[in-house]
């Protein structure tokens, strides 16, 4: 028998705005996620034969935010062609895909729909008049419907890294109400 199921799903988006030129921001961001040759990564991942193993390599491969970049989309290059976005062709888009396999099995050993939301997603748009803006969607939120403390926990963390980076990359104080420390160089 099959089956579909709709889980509505409440997600927060933390958005920073900065007058930092995009250049700034983006570097300021790449301070704290790694950029290995991933598919050389993905390769020793593969061939890693124990957990410690394969932990160590994600440690050393790593940025200070605990994270490394997947993937870079250009947005913006779409943009340039489109002629219905005449406005936008010569600002900045760019998606950053970014993750930690490690953290990743952390969640979804406990809860493995979580696998839909790691890697994270990071947005850097160049604003028209200038500095930048950067939207991130929390994934602790993205998984709060399920109701799973221990997923929820190692989500958390996570968020707190990221959002840590983002505050430090934007100029942005960090709140009062914060756990946790920006990511350190």
């Amino acid at each position: 028998m099959s089956s579909e199921d709709v889980l509505e799903v409440r997600v927060s988006r933390h958005v920073f705005v900065t007058e930092r030129p995009f250049s700034n921001v983006i570097n300021g961001v790449y301070e704290g996620i790694s950029q290995p040759d991933i598919e050389t990564l993905f390769g020793e991942l593969a061939a890693s034969t124990t957990y410690g193993q394969l932990s160590s390599l994600v440690r050393q491969a790593q940025g200070s935010a605990g994270l490394m970049r997947f993937l870079q989309l250009d947005l913006s290059a779409v943009l340039s062609l489109d002629p219905e976005a005449s406005g936008q062709a010569s600002r900045r888009l760019v998606r950053l895909i970014a993750g930690n396999p490690v953290t990743m099995g952390q969640m979804t050993r406990h809860l493995p729909d979580a696998g839909s939301y790691a890697p994270v997603s990071i947005l850097i748009q160049e604003l028209p008049k200038g500095g930048t803006r950067i939207a991130y969607d929390t994934v602790s939120s993205a998984i709060a419907a399920y109701g799973n403390a221990a997923a929820t926990e190692v989500a958390e963390h996570l968020d707190s890294e990221v959002l840590g980076l983002l505050r430090q990359a934007a100029g942005v104080p960090m709140p009062l109400n914060a756990t946790s420390k920006p990511a350190s160089h």
